[in-house]
């Protein structure tokens, strides 16, 4: 367990297992322990940096907005820190949208990146969702007091009292508009677009992101000679959803299976 001061921000980490090094990013509102079940998978064979994302777990918040893009610079700062060779990236959520933003950013930092549960447009996100996202506020602090959320907040965090101020940020964060499908399509990085088959997006638009990466297009050969180029790949699992993903063992099985590719 230890701190990195890393692009403007504190950022606690923690170091699990031995062998080529794979960073795990959680979900929003969550942190590291979000991995609690499926952790031991991944440290079998890899050395795991478990990161608390910005205003998250045992990292306190900055004067910043909650923003993806600058949450994945600060995953590369971390890499620089840490001096890693070209680390695996794996993403779930809000930390799948960060883990994309590293490949798309600073695609000479990494090696393979798994982004998770993660739209790349606000609009393909299921109305009712966008409807929820747009009550958090720190406002509903009251509402959230019987939730695993707020009991890991109370527990760790830094500034306990700070929780309504990170339902503010990522109220503000899940209401602004985005779209990375342009910064997709030049993805460079050999990525894994994964979700669960009733995920908070339909099955329909991680297709859509995979076809961006050339994914989709044609029978992929008798010697995968036809698959993708870069790299990249598409996973639904199944029978799972927004919620139960990342407590699945088809999560590290997959990620795992496409980290773990050497070529």
């Amino acid at each position: 367990m230890a701190y990195a001061d890393v692009n403007g921000i504190n950022l606690y980490y923690e170091i699990h297992g031995t062998g080529s090094p794979l960073i795990l990013l959680h979900g929003g509102l969550g942190s590291g322990e979000m991995f609690a079940a499926t952790l031991a998978a991944f440290a079998a064979n890899h050395q795991v940096i478990l990161p608390d994302l910005q205003g998250h777990g045992r990292t306190a918040d900055v004067d910043r907005p909650i923003d993806i893009p600058t949450m994945g610079d600060d995953i590369a700062a971390l890499i620089d820190h840490l001096g890693l060779d070209k680390p695996d990236v794996v993403g779930f959520s809000l930390g799948g949208g960060v883990a994309l933003q590293v490949a798309i950013r600073h695609p000479e930092k990494v090696g393979r990146v798994v982004s998770a549960s993660a739209g790349i447009r606000r609009s393909a996100t299921y109305p009712e969702i966008l409807e929820q996202q747009g009550q958090v506020t720190g406002a509903a602090v009251e509402f959230m007091k019987d939730t695993p959320m707020y009991e890991l907040y109370q527990r760790v965090a830094p500034r306990p009292e700070d929780f309504p101020k990170l339902l503010d940020k990522i109220g503000e964060a899940m209401a602004k508009d985005f779209d990375f499908t342009e910064e997709v399509r030049g993805l460079r990085v050999p990525t894994l677009i994964m979700a669960a088959d009733a995920d908070m997006c339909p099955p329909s638009h991680f297709v859509e992101v995979f076809a961006l990466l050339d994914g989709g297009q044609r029978d992929g050969g008798w010697m995968g000679e036809n698959r993708p180029k870069g790299g990249h790949a598409l996973a639904i699992l199944p029978g799972l959803t927004h919620y139960n993903l990342v407590d699945s063992p088809l999560f590290a099985q997959a990620a795992l299976a496409f980290v773990d590719q050497k070529n």
